[in-house]
């Protein structure tokens, strides 16, 4: 069992670099996976007949590595007739200083995957795929499309890497504009992945959280003068501030009205303020700057009375113009129900209960459960929450739906 607990948890948090350091090797991606999931297989054996090793990830990297030699040797002729991924060591020199300013593989992958010569959203997909070891049904998810839909499109996206011959390495200052789009979205998705996970018995996945973080401070390293790269940092700080607080402990969801703010984090907090305030200084602000002004204003209440929810309705207005996304809608909806009562609230969401991309997001029939709860309208309350229910795989969550609709 130990063993077993060991190979999980060095999934979780050493995927990225197994898989980064084994596709120096193999310049292929395909069997760069191949290899490192063999490995983990190795390991369950291994660390059960003889113990879990001091470093597992630098265990679990030299047993991909090897076995990328062993299937270099032993099958040269195949080799050469897959397509390649170009491993560029010559590099030129602005290359070089920005490798050794991050020495770090799993940058070198994440730039990789999000190559200009891939559809944005297949970008997005496939780093959350390679980089941070998610399922095809986790990246379907944060998506709102279908497993299958996804699995056909990180296919694809690895098909291009190969044909395309796009090389492995850090690129150059001139070439991250191009870049930074998709890579704030990989960073920005793995964040919201595992601050709420999709599913199972926790509501929060620290490592993923941990990874987003690491990742946003490597860019900010890279881009200091950029303010997306400042506000998708800011966001995950202040977000992330409340950790603590989010389930009580019994394990049970503790909504923002009832948080203890004084266990939030304050250096987090401090330190995402500041960056926001950086982030705005540049006009016009980018929608990652938005975002994390409106965890500002939360994370600077006193208290949820304290709340100006007039500000995040602002906010939100100008967050759904330069971003209109169904889910920054719903978000705008719930804060109009905080600031002109439950009835403005639900006038809000009703135009959203007819769009296809939310027609299996939970939070919208949560959303309108408790509105509709607060109006006293019981038995649609119960429909409601019946419907969330339904459409969440989470368990915290859904114990929470749970005990407030038979609170009806």
């Amino acid at each position: 069992m130990r063993a077993a607990a060991a190979v999980a948890d060095a999934h979780r948090r050493e995927w990225a670099f197994v898989l980064a350091a084994t596709v120096r090797v193999t310049r292929d991606v395909d069997v760069a996976e191949e290899c490192v999931q063999d490995a983990y297989a190795r390991a369950l054996q291994a660390w059960t007949e003889r113990g879990v090793p001091a470093k597992p990830a630098a265990w679990l990297t030299t047993a991909a590595r090897n076995r990328a030699l062993d299937i270099s040797r032993r099958d040269q002729r195949m080799r050469r007739l897959l397509p390649e991924l170009v491993l560029d060591d010559v590099v030129p020199q602005d290359h070089r200083a920005a490798a050794d300013d991050i020495p770090d593989d799993r940058l070198r992958l994440i730039c990789t995957c999000c190559h200009p010569a891939l559809a944005f959203d297949a970008r997005v997909a496939l780093t959350l795929r390679l980089v941070c070891g998610l399922t095809t049904a986790e990246v379907a998810h944060g998506f709102l499309v279908s497993e299958p839909t996804m699995a056909a499109r990180i296919t694809r996206a690895k098909k291009k890497i190969a044909a395309a011959g796009i090389p492995y390495r850090v690129p150059a200052a001139s070439e991250l504009p191009a870049r930074i789009g998709a890579m704030l979205d990989v960073v920005h998705l793995v964040f919201t992945t595992g601050h709420n996970a999709p599913a199972g018995d926790h509501l929060r996945r620290g490592e993923l959280v941990e990874r987003a973080l690491d990742l946003a401070r490597m860019l900010r390293t890279l881009l200091p003068a950029d303010a997306d790269v400042a506000g998708l940092l800011a966001l995950i700080l202040l977000t992330d501030a409340r950790r603590a607080t989010r389930v009580d402990a019994t394990g049970a969801l503790v909504l923002l009205v009832d948080q203890d703010r004084a266990a939030w984090d304050r250096a987090a907090i401090a330190e995402g303020v500041a960056l926001v305030r950086a982030a705005l200084a540049q006009r016009p602000p980018g929608r990652f700057a938005l975002q994390a002004a409106i965890a500002a204003v939360h994370a600077q209440a006193a208290s949820w009375d304290d709340t100006d929810w007039a500000e995040l309705v602002g906010l939100y207005d100008l967050l759904v113009r330069l971003w209109p996304s169904p889910v920054v809608a719903l978000n705008r909806a719930v804060a109009v129900g905080f600031a002109h009562g439950a009835q403005a609230g639900l006038d809000a969401l009703d135009p959203l209960t007819s769009e296809p991309q939310l027609a299996t997001y939970g939070y919208l029939s949560a959303a309108r459960a408790d509105f509709l709860r607060r109006l006293g309208r019981t038995d649609e309350a119960r429909v409601a929450y019946d419907e969330a229910v339904l459409l969440t795989d989470n368990q915290v969550e859904r114990r929470f739906l749970i005990g407030r609709r038979n609170s009806l």
